[in-house]
């Protein structure tokens, strides 16, 4: 039996969850002002790029990890071309870093023109998670482009857990100014309170003082990553670790014991056999049980932190599973 007051402090930093869920609440309130105006962050530079083979591998397929990465593959002499990429650009504002436009000119990237089979330009694809997606070929109305952008977006976060954020956001972060005191917010001392709770073993406390910060602010990302934390171990701790490992090597195709022994995994700071595990049921098994091992697989996502490069590898993995 796992004792009530095991510690989390191997797998999560609570002031690291802090940190990032200040960032995120710093995220949140540009994108609101982006809406607000109509106006791109004012780094929105960084939301539409050109890319080149050279920096494809970084530019696309690492960033895709992060956030929804479109490509427009044009070409200088492509009228349509000439219609349809300020439109994506002017989009990729308004949306305000929930995806990045990656340009690609076909005559100077061929290698990467054959890659993706186009048949023809423009054509617009994306990347998630390392995973190529076709979107549409051709020029498009505004009105049916947003349709899927919104359902890129939506797939995106649905089934990997990638969530874009505001470039100004992120360019702040890597180039901190001087600022003037940040007033206590207004959850400050719920979350202090419940993050006493976790580190006391108290897990009931945490988790209701963790939901009721979300009652209120159900986007609150300390609060979010907190709960995944607290119900980890509330789910673990009456569990006997050498008869979950057991029935799992038993039991291969059995997935409640999967997920049983990957949330031991992870408390015992075994991260990659956790995420390899729930990947390898989500492959294996179809309905019910497939989805029930995503979602357990991207709640424990949650407790490791979107940066963690172990996460960023799973999502791929899982992507690979998944398309």
């Amino acid at each position: 039996m796992q004792p009530r007051n095991m510690s989390m402090s191997g797998v999560v930093d609570l002031a690291a969850v802090k940190a990032a869920g200040e960032a995120k609440q710093k995220a949140e309130q540009a994108r609101a002002e982006a809406a607000r105006t109509g106006r791109a962050p004012t780094s929105g530079a960084r939301l539409v790029f050109d890319v080149d083979e050279a920096g494809f591998q970084q530019d696309v397929l690492q960033r895709s990890t992060e956030v929804p990465v479109v490509i427009d593959f044009w070409a200088e002499w492509c009228e349509p071309c000439k219609q349809l990429g300020p439109l994506l650009e002017r989009l990729a504002g308004e949306y305000a870093g929930k995806f990045v436009l990656a340009k690609i000119d076909v005559d100077a990237n061929q290698m990467l023109f054959q890659q993706f089979g186009v048949q023809g330009i423009p054509a617009v694809f994306a990347v998630v998670a390392g995973q190529p997606i076709p979107l549409f070929q051709g020029a498009a109305p505004d009105s049916q482009i947003r349709q899927v952008l919104d359902e890129l977006v939506r797939a995106a976060e649905q089934q990997f857990g990638i969530v874009g954020a505001p470039v100004d956001a992120q360019a702040a972060d890597e180039q901190p100014e001087a600022e003037a005191p940040v007033p206590a917010g207004p959850y400050d001392a719920l979350l202090e309170a419940a993050n006493q709770a976790l580190d006391s073993g108290d897990l009931g406390g945490a988790i209701q003082a963790y939901k009721n910060v979300l009652s209120d602010d159900p986007a609150n990302p300390e609060a979010k990553l907190g709960l995944a934390q607290a119900e980890l171990l509330h789910r673990v701790q009456d569990l006997d670790p050498q008869a979950v490992r057991k029935e799992a090597a038993e039991n291969p195709a059995d997935v409640p014991a999967q997920i049983r022994a990957a949330d031991l995994d992870l408390v015992g700071g075994h991260v990659e056999d956790a995420f390899g595990r729930l990947i390898d049921a989500v492959k294996r098994n179809a309905g019910a049980d497939r989805e029930a091992a995503r979602v357990r697989l991207l709640e424990l996502f949650e407790v490791i932190g979107a940066d963690d490069p172990r996460v960023t590898a799973a999502r791929t993995a899982l992507a690979r599973v998944l398309f």
